[in-house]
């Protein structure tokens, strides 16, 4: 007799997700596909002043398996730097090539086998690594501005605030309406 597919813990693990929330303060977001099986995961995370994640937050569209990595992935990302993100991404990478310990994923140990739900199972982890990429960048390049802000500022240049993406949005319509009023 054949195993099944999905075993009872696996899918316990996976029906344990909660809903998707978007974080309306997210540090950093970003979706991957698999492009064996199609799985998307969409991963916004907040951080701390660390670098660390502070929240985690999954959109996941994928098989069990790939919902229960995703499962343990947002347990096991809490607190976590990228370093140390991209460590466990290494360590379940080779656990599930035949090496090293499963450690915190160790509940996929019947998933190990199907070489073909890898990608699917690893899926989380990259998701989370590239959202937590994404927001280091983001804040590198707004600490970058910071200084040339703060020296014009210094110098009595651009002592105004900069308008906002809204603000912009709004003054153009503002002259758009305006512009077509007197070609009338």
């Amino acid at each position: 007799m054949n195993t099944p597919l999905y075993t009872t813990d696996i899918l316990r693990l996976a029906a344990s997700l909660p809903p998707f929330e978007p974080l309306a303060d997210a540090s950093g977001a970003a979706e991957k596909r698999s492009a064996t099986c199609g799985s998307t995961i969409r991963a916004e995370v907040l951080l701390d002043r660390e670098g660390r994640v502070a929240e985690l937050r999954q959109r996941v569209n994928a098989c069990a398996f790939g919902q229960a990595s995703a499962a343990l992935t947002q347990a096991a990302a809490e607190a976590r730097s990228l370093e140390e993100l991209g460590e466990l991404r290494r360590a379940l990478g080779n656990w599930l090539g035949g090496a090293g310990e499963a450690g915190v994923f160790a509940p996929l140990e019947p998933a190990r086998s199907r070489m073909a739900r890898h990608s699917a199972m690893l899926l989380p982890l990259d998701a989370v690594i590239a959202a937590v990429e994404e927001a280091l960048t983001a804040e590198v390049l707004l600490n970058r501005a910071r200084p040339e802000r703060s020296a014009a500022k210094s110098k009595g240049v651009g002592s105004e605030e900069r308008p906002s993406t809204a603000d912009l949005r709004s003054s153009a319509q503002d002259e758009r309406t305006f512009s077509e009023r007197g070609t009338r």
